[in-house]
């Protein structure tokens, strides 16, 4: 049931680009600078984050009063299948 709920949070718009923008980031990401890139609310970024982190896809780093973003290598795997597949779809016309 676990698998299933992540499933479901990955295989939506939003969701999926935070991992394909985490994994292409140049800089440090954090929950506002992502919901920024990818045009979503802070709380909803925070409450999809959340359950990224229960699913050990990503890691909150705490840096003072900010929390740095990193994907984990299992949420670097899932990112790196997600822009693949969606290259694959948007390239086949």
């Amino acid at each position: 049931m676990k698998n299933q709920k992540i499933f479901n949070v990955l295989f939506r718009e939003k969701p999926a680009m935070m991992l394909v923008e985490l994994m292409n980031a140049k800089t440090e990401v954090y929950a506002s600078s992502l919901a920024k890139r990818i045009d979503c609310t802070y709380s909803h970024v925070v409450k999809v984050l959340q359950e990224m982190e229960k699913a050990g896809l990503i890691n909150f780093d705490k840096q003072g009063r900010l929390k740095l973003l990193t994907l984990t290598k299992s949420g670097s795997d899932v990112a790196e299948h997600i822009e693949r597949i969606r290259s694959m779809l948007t390239s086949s016309k």
